[in-house]
């Protein structure tokens, strides 16, 4: 351990406990004692010699050396009460006194001791306080003057000294004073560098903080205008933090949300804590294309004293500089889960209209050819007390049988949406004719178009070329689509069937001249138990799964459906199937495998017409 940092170790012991915890003012506490301390005990020390040298000493001499008694109280008084710039002030009163009690005897303004006013005022330097350099300099003058006024007066007692010991003895002053003030300059060198050192180690840290924070810091004017932003804002926008500064930001802001960003400051710059989320342009994006992100801006008013401390040297009026510190953060993973929960939210509510509306059409469709079961059948039963002839059992029959198979339509219907919702539901490819099939399902719906006065047209091409899918299923597509387009159809309106090869896929085109679809209802189209229009929405039996379930097959197929309507003018439907469609990868093995059949001819095909059968 060396000689210094015995002395340090030292003066930190004396330090007064607010000096302990800040590195500065340690330093200028201990820059403060250390040549006081030190000064006076090495002149104590110098004493006796001195004694031995000089004889007995003088009264003026005895002043001198007791007055350096002064430096050890300073130090006292700044360890005991830790006011820095209470101590100085002290200690320029006491470094004064004793030069004016040298210069007094020792020939007023001419003394070798007067030089050492020019030190008051250096020694005052090092407290960094304006009020203590200015009382320091003013006193530093009003001893000169004093000096000069009794030397004008011959005030003064005689100066019985030599020419040769007066320049001795002003050699020494200026020599002393010079000295002093090299160790005045070294302490406020010692100073500077150790507040530059501080000060660089505190910006590395602030540095540290603003490089590897994700949230950005920002400063702005009340308009919005930013005067420093922190570098994290350019890995969250894509662009350097300089074309961010003045309204750089605020022109990346969307401008359905600038207002709410402006008013935010705007509040924050009176005084209020403002909490806003907003979209923010950011560069960079994929693909170099520009996106937005949505940012949480959290604002407030900044501080008073920060705000004097970086306006203390400009003329502005306070009231101007209303200034607001800010804090933003990237939110759009949140706003995501938000979005995503929402439309969670509306599935469920969606589910909960869906399965309201199944129980109402379900009760309806299932309740009337029950009705009729049971109706016929209890008047077959009573064919005795009725006197039916066989010609009313058999019409009796055949509408019981009618009413069973639009139930089992009905139940199939729903059993094969739920397998391909689940997925479980296959097809099974092969090659076919779509012109025969599409001609064979118009035929089997011609006499339902003329009882319902619908003029049907089938226009397929007699060269239409062959196709590698289900047959079963491409029947049932053209059932339901035609089916429904003579149902929504008035009487006197026109269905088209139509057929065409475009590249490689087959397109299929029903269109009508029916009562057609809203626009909002047609967003919904093909949803499971969804029937569009308020005002036809009961005019026709139906469940709601027949184009749902068109969807679903074309899809297996790898296909797709378009819708195309306008209220009162139509609807047209077209289909477009790969002409060579992929077997689907093989499931493991079931004891039964569903099959499906085309429904009989009188069946409403709104419902779903397969049929099952087990294998």
């Amino acid at each position: 351990m060396t000689v210094l940092s015995i002395i340090r170790d030292c003066l930190d012991a004396l330090l007064h406990p607010s000096a302990r915890y800040d590195a500065l003012t340690k330093a200028r506490h201990r820059a403060f004692m250390a040549p006081r301390l030190l000064g006076s005990l090495a002149a104590f020390a110098a004493f006796p010699i001195y004694l031995a040298m000089r004889g007995a000493p003088s009264a003026l001499e005895v002043a001198a050396f007791a007055w350096l008694i002064a430096p050890i109280l300073l130090s006292w008084f700044l360890s005991r009460t830790g006011r820095y710039e209470g101590a100085h002030v002290l200690s320029s009163l006491a470094l004064a006194g004793l030069i004016m009690a040298v210069a007094v005897t020792t020939g007023g303004i001419e003394s070798f001791a007067a030089i050492w006013l020019v030190v008051v005022p250096l020694e005052a330097a090092l407290s960094a306080s304006r009020r203590v350099a200015a009382f320091a300099s003013a006193l530093a003058l009003s001893c000169a003057a004093v000096l000069i006024l009794l030397t004008q007066f011959d005030l003064l007692p005689l100066d019985q000294a030599s020419s040769a010991q007066r320049g001795l003895f002003m050699a020494f002053g200026i020599a002393s004073a010079t000295l002093y003030a090299a160790g005045l300059a070294f302490g406020a060198e010692s100073l500077a560098r150790t507040s530059v050192a501080l000060l660089s180690r505190e910006e590395e840290r602030y540095r540290l903080l603003a490089r590897n924070m994700s949230d950005v810091i920002s400063r702005h004017r009340r308009n919005g205008a930013v005067q420093f932003i922190s570098p994290a804002a350019e890995p969250m926008l894509g662009a350097p933090a300089a074309q961010l500064l003045g309204h750089g930001l605020f022109d990346r802001v969307h401008v359905a949300d600038r207002p709410a960003y402006l008013t935010a400051l705007s509040d924050a710059a009176r005084g209020q804590v403002r909490s806003v989320e907003f979209r923010l342009r950011r560069d960079g994006g994929e693909g170099g294309r520009v996106d937005f992100i949505w940012v949480e801006l959290r604002c407030r008013p900044l501080e008073q004293d920060a705000r004097q401390d970086t306006c203390q040297d400009t003329r502005h009026d306070k009231s101007d500089e209303l200034e607001v510190v800010a804090v933003m953060r990237d939110v759009t993973d949140r706003k995501m889960q938000e979005q995503a929960l929402d439309q969670a939210r509306s599935a469920a509510e969606a589910a909960d209209a869906a399965k309201t509306r199944f129980l109402a059409t379900m009760s309806h469709e299932l309740r009337t050819p029950l009705n009729a079961i049971i109706g016929f059948s209890e008047m077959i039963a009573q064919e005795q007390s009725l006197m039916l002839d066989a010609a009313r059992r058999k019409e009796y029959a055949q509408l019981i049988n009618d009413s069973g198979q639009h139930l089992l339509s009905v139940v199939n219907g729903i059993l094969d949406m739920s397998k391909m919702e689940a997925g479980n539901f296959e097809i099974a490819p092969e090659p076919f004719a779509p012109r025969a099939g599409l001609v064979h399902c118009c035929n089997l719906l011609a006499l339902k178009a003329r009882e319902n006065g619908v003029d049907l047209v089938t226009d397929a091409p007699q060269d239409l070329p062959g196709m590698t899918g289900d047959p079963r299923a491409f029947k049932q597509i053209v059932l339901n689509l035609v089916s429904n387009a003579i149902k929504f159809t008035e009487r006197g309106g026109k269905v088209t069937a139509a057929a065409s090869v475009a590249g490689s896929q087959l397109l299929l085109r029903i269109s009508d001249t029916g009562v057609g679809i809203a626009p909002d209802d047609l967003k919904r189209i093909g949803a499971p138990f969804f029937q569009a229009g308020k005002t036809y929405q009961r005019r026709h039996e139906g469940t709601g799964l027949g184009l749902s379930i068109v969807k679903s097959l074309v899809g297996l197929h790898g296909g797709d459906v378009t819708v195309q309507s306008k209220v009162g003018e139509g609807t047209v439907v077209t289909v477009r199937l790969p002409l060579l469609c992929a077997p689907p990868i093989a499931k493991p093995a079931e004891n039964k495998i569903a099959t499906l059949t085309p429904a009989p001819r009188n069946e409403v095909l709104d419902q779903p017409a397969l049929v099952k059968k087990s294998a």
